[in-house]
């Protein structure tokens, strides 16, 4: 470890930090700095800079404030330390998408969408509902510049609508004695025909000639009084023929409908005024699935061709039906596929007091108070696509406002690359510009953001739960561009996730913007080309859990080369290398999706080799998620059968299994010990000791899920919380059981020295060596220590694990039970959160899992592991509409060698 300098005003001081697994650690970092705080997974990373320097920088400015605006922020924990000092105010972007609300989308956490509706609001056009026609307020001075337009020496009659007829006198008492009637001037005295609807009273007779001041003046004294006196309407007759009618009010000159003023709620989703009153602002509607409610058409009705009533509690429903189908003739031995189209109806429909299938539902949907109806109604149903707002979310009034010929609804449509360009060749006029220049403005800043942390491919409708990790972190960061904060600490996790190579040297632009700005930037990174432009370093390590903690480096990046005793500096060094496979293995049989059309996907065919390791590769957004996900994912486990023509070579795959970094449960109570299912032995080896026997204590009681040994006081749970309202949560360990979650006379019973709670402290290597001679728990136990998992604890809650962990959790649960014999695993980017040191480890586990005969699918940007896979399929060329393609497919020699391929231009200097 370097050793500390004389701190500087200028640094954050950290003394005697002990958070989770930090050995007492000192470090002085340098404000205003772009710091990368590198080392294994496990080292302590995240817990320094979150749950160190975040935490503390949050907490700090938090209880800076009123006790009132307290209560509104999230309280966080007080870091173990002795000493914080230097420390700014903090914000977190980490991986995790903000919300999972539908209602969220790219151009709502933003801002975009805010400006839109104030833009739409202010300078939109409303076009008429029935004819199409631009809806426009006439003012004086918009008149008088149209009239100008016309031909010098044009002659112009001004008259207004009198819709009284009967009252010829109290026009001629207002001094108007014309009324202009089939083109011609007459006077009121002459009249003898009075039309029923009224006259067009004549207000001034003028030929516009040199356009003077007091031409002009005349003019609109005469268009004023037109307008006072027609209520808001007036009509201009030109040369005696052409008529042109001009409104103060919103009205369809051609269809006389009236309209308001548009208003930002107009445009909002979220308003009962602006949101589509048949999807109620989300776009989609939940329909039935006839494909989920009759998934074998191949079966008959006594079979149980009708899903939802195979169940034992719909048993009444399927004999009503096969009654009603054999009292109507329709064959209940038939399968449901060659039954008449109408016989199907009639099942599905009902009719002719037989309330079908979908009356079922419809009945249901009164009991949807209860969760398990909602529940069930949710595995037969589908949404698609709002038919009246067309997933606009809005209603009609809002989306016939247009700018620039597009409606709110067309432009949030658009990618953010296309919306930039839709804003940048925008016409106004100079009344609109002064209006709307500011407007732009802010949304221009906001976009040009999102273009430089890579998004141009996203459009602004996008929802945000739908985004992965790194999508949703690079979204914050360009929010958090966007808002020009100063004198701030912003603490990253792994910005690189979800990047192509070829972007990182933008993202690192980035950092160095926000730093210039007079801001401190810590980022938790693994990524070579991002470590290499830090100023300052801080590695931790050696090891993981217990083993890490510790400072191996802190200083600037330029000295990091010479620190002999740190892994990172091996590997960007070149000392320490992931080496190439020896061979690689050519496949003999394929998956092949025929016209995958899904989003961006550009109706492609794509062979997928079995038995191998396979790398889907391409920029952001080029459709590798799409395909794996949407497409074969969903396609082979018959979730959809849309987005491609045919999936050809299913029948070779027994079981298809996706790992991703979904949490394993929201409960504290889900150890790794109970989702490997190794806590069930363990609690048999207790409860086979002999005070345990003697005393009758079943495997049960070693359970602090249940009741008998756990204690009662915590329910297990070990801790007591104390609400405190405007301060941090105080947790303190149960006074009954110490922390322990068993009773005492639970913790009595020993097994080889240990009892139950320290069992479960150990960790999982500590544990492999304890129960060295148990077959059972070293199978469940030691597929974790394989993907590098040793440093966790037993009794680890699984709510504190990085997305990181938890996948490579999964995928040791999975190299345990591997039942079926041909198992084709899917993983989206599983070296997230991972050390160089550490993807040596997950090869190893691919590569077993490929030669136990399985297949292996991953999407990834890491060039470390691309570089070890047998096939790879390369998408692209670029993202959103541009792509959606195969550049390249093949071995990675093959890649490197296709002049087109983006991935294969990086991934060469890794094959040498």
């Amino acid at each position: 470890m370097s050793s500390l300098s004389t701190p500087s005003k200028e640094s954050i001081i950290l003394r005697g930090v002990r958070v989770h697994n930090l050995k007492n650690i000192n470090i002085d970092l340098p404000l205003y700095q772009l710091i990368v705080i590198t080392g294994v997974s496990g080292s302590g990373k995240s817990s320094l800079a979150f749950d160190t320097l975040y935490a503390e920088g949050q907490r700090r400015y938090i209880e800076s404030l009123s006790a009132y605006a307290r209560q509104f922020f999230e309280r966080m924990d007080k870091p173990d330390a002795d000493l914080i000092e230097g420390i700014t105010p903090a914000i977190a972007i980490q991986q995790k998408a903000a919300t999972k609300n539908p209602r969220s989308t790219v151009a709502t956490v933003t801002e975009i969408y805010d400006f839109l509706r104030l833009l739409f609001a202010r300078l939109g056009t409303i076009h008429c509902l029935k004819c199409g026609s631009p809806v426009i307020r006439d003012t004086i001075d918009s008149i008088v510049d149209q009239l100008y337009q016309l031909p010098r020496g044009s002659k112009i009659w001004i008259t207004f609508f009198w819709n009284q007829p009967n009252h010829l006198s109290l026009l001629e008492k207002d001094g108007f004695y014309r009324v202009v009637q089939e083109g011609k001037i007459i006077s009121l005295h002459r009249l003898k025909n009075s039309p029923a609807s009224g006259y067009d009273v004549l207000v001034d007779r003028l030929s516009l000639e040199t356009g003077s001041p007091e031409e002009r003046e005349r003019l609109v004294d005469s268009l004023e009084l037109a307008y006072k006196k027609g209520q808001g309407r007036l009509k201009v007759i030109i040369n005696g023929q052409e008529e042109r009618l001009f409104s103060a009010h919103l009205e369809c000159k051609q269809c006389g409908l009236t309209y308001e003023e548009p208003f930002p709620n107009l445009f909002s989703f979220n308003s009962p005024q602006g949101a589509c009153p048949r999807c109620h602002g989300f776009g989609d509607l939940a329909v039935l699935d006839e494909d989920k409610i009759v998934p074998d058409k191949s079966k008959t009705l006594e079979e149980g061709a009708i899903e939802p009533w195979t169940k034992p509690v719909s048993q009444g429903m399927m004999a009503e039906l096969l009654h009603e189908a054999r009292r109507r003739g329709i064959p209940t031995d038939v399968p449901f596929g060659e039954l008449k189209e109408e016989w199907q109806r009639f099942i599905l429909d009902g009719g002719d007091g037989y309330y079908g299938v979908k009356g079922f539902f419809e009945w249901l949907q009164t009991k949807k108070y209860k969760v398990q109806v909602r529940v069930f109604l949710s595995r037969y149903r589908k949404y698609i696509p709002c038919p009246v707002c067309g997933q606009t979310r809005l209603n009609q009034r809002a989306l016939s406002v247009r700018l620039g010929g597009k409606s709110i609804g067309d432009v949030v449509r658009l990618t953010v690359r296309e919306a930039d360009e839709f804003f940048a060749s925008l016409s106004l006029n100079p009344y609109q510009q002064k209006i709307g220049e500011r407007i732009i403005r802010e949304i221009r800043n906001r976009l040009k953001f999102l273009l430089e942390v890579g998004l141009d491919y996203l459009t602004l409708d996008r929802m945000t739960f739908t985004l992965s990790g790194g999508e949703a972190q690079r979204i914050n960061l360009a929010a958090t561009l966007s808002a020009s904060l100063v004198g701030t600490l912003f603490v990253l996790d792994e910005p690189s996730i979800g990047l192509h190579p070829r972007d990182n040297q933008r993202l690192v632009n980035i950092l160095r913007s926000l730093k210039e700005r007079g801001n401190t930037v810590v980022v938790v990174e693994h990524d070579a080309s991002i470590i290499k432009e830090a100023d300052f370093i801080i590695d931790l390590g050696p090891g993981a859990g217990e083993n890490g903690g510790r400072v191996i480096y802190q200083g600037p990046f330029q000295k990091f080369w010479q620190c002999r005793s740190s892994i990172t500096a091996a590997y960007l060094t070149g000392k320490k290398t992931i080496p190439l496979p020896s061979q690689r293995r050519h496949p003999r049989e394929f998956l092949i999706i025929r016209k995958a059309h899904q989003h961006n996907l550009k109706n492609i065919d794509v062979r997928i080799p079995l038995h191998v390791l396979t790398c889907i590769t391409g920029v952001s957004g080029s459709g590798k998620s799409t395909l794996l996900y949407d497409v074969l994912y969903q396609g082979l486990t018959g979730a959809t059968s849309s987005g491609f023509e045919k999936i050809e070579g299913a029948d070779l795959i027994d079981k298809t299994i996706l790992v991703d970094q979904s949490p394993l449960s929201s409960s504290p109570r889900s150890i790794p010990a109970t989702y490997t299912k190794a806590m069930d032995d363990i609690r048999e080896l207790f409860s086979q000791t002999r005070e345990a026997r003697l005393l009758g204590y079943s495997a049960g009681y070693f359970s602090f899920n249940t009741r008998g040994g756990r204690c009662e006081e915590c329910k297990g749970a070990g801790q007591k919380i104390i609400e405190m309202q405007f301060l941090s949560d105080i947790v303190l360990p149960c006074e009954a059981c110490k922390g322990k979650r068993f009773k005492k006379e639970i913790l009595e019973i020993k097994y080889r020295g240990k009892n139950i709670d320290e069992v479960l402290q150990m960790s999982l290597t500590e544990a492999v060596e304890f129960f060295h001679d148990s077959p059972q728990i070293l199978k469940k136990l030691s597929p974790l220590i394989e993907v590098g998992l040793g440093y966790l604890r037993l009794g680890q809650p699984t709510t504190t694990l990085s997305g990181g962990e938890l996948q490579r959790i999964k995928l040791a649960y999975h190299l345990v039970h591997q039942k079926d014999k041909h198992i084709l695993y899917l993983f989206d980017e599983p070296t997230i959160g991972l050390h160089p040191d550490d993807i040596a480890l997950l090869l190893n586990c691919f590569q077993k899992l490929v030669e136990a005969g399985h297949t292996v699918v991953v999407i990834e940007h890491n060039l470390d592991l691309i570089k070890c896979a047998d096939y790879i399929i390369d998408l692209g060329p670029e993202g959103g509409d541009r792509g959606g393609e195969i550049v390249a497919a093949g071995s990675p020699e093959k890649i490197v060698a296709s002049p087109h391929s983006i991935t294969g231009r990086y991934l060469k200097p890794y094959l040498k």
